[in-house]
């Protein structure tokens, strides 16, 4: 199989994750009748801006490359604050409990 075919596959792949993201919140607002950003919109980031990542990579486009290092590092610094955040909920509702 020709390789620009594979990785035109991985580009539009790419693109299609990170456009999922705008549906899942646009869904996640509807429901709750106002703006929220669900969790896995950040994980449609990450996964889509890997995925282009390894595309521009593989373009060798430094403009794109840089453009999808910079969203990565947000997107996975968004999720790490969540997690702290669960995570500091969970503690603090474990020792309100044996308290």
């Amino acid at each position: 199989m020709n390789p620009d075919l594979i990785w035109l596959g991985i580009g539009l792949t790419g693109q299609a994750l990170f456009s999922m993201r705008f549906l899942v919140q646009w869904l996640a607002s509807e429901r709750q009748r106002r703006s929220v950003m669900p969790i896995a919109f950040w994980y449609f980031s990450l996964a889509g801006g890997a995925t282009l990542l390894a595309y521009a990579i593989y373009r060798a486009d430094p403009v794109f490359i840089i453009g999808q290092l910079t969203g990565l590092f947000i997107y996975a610094r968004n999720l790490h604050l969540i997690w702290r955040e669960r995570k500091r909920h969970a503690r603090d509702g474990a020792s309100e409990v044996s308290a």
